[in-house]
């Protein structure tokens, strides 16, 4: 991984800027509170649990469920 998380890439995997936002937020509390470990650069800096999210997202590990557009109408 390297300095930044590969926003583009990751934006091909959603829809939208929103989506990204939107998941990786989800993603990155939900490595909070369950005390996931933080990744390390190779200058010894801890990476941030959002920078992950969104290195998750582009790597494909993270899988966004969309709500159907059915539930969406009711």
């Amino acid at each position: 991984m390297g300095k930044r998380p590969l926003i583009e890439e990751a934006l091909k995997k959603v829809r939208n800027r929103y989506e990204l936002v939107h998941a990786a937020s989800k993603l990155a509390k939900r490595l909070y509170e369950t005390g996931a470990e933080s990744y390390v650069t190779e200058e010894g800096v801890p990476l941030k649990k959002t920078v992950i999210a969104i290195d998750e997202i582009a790597k494909g590990r993270a899988v966004i469920i969309r709500p159907s557009t059915s539930e969406n109408k009711e």
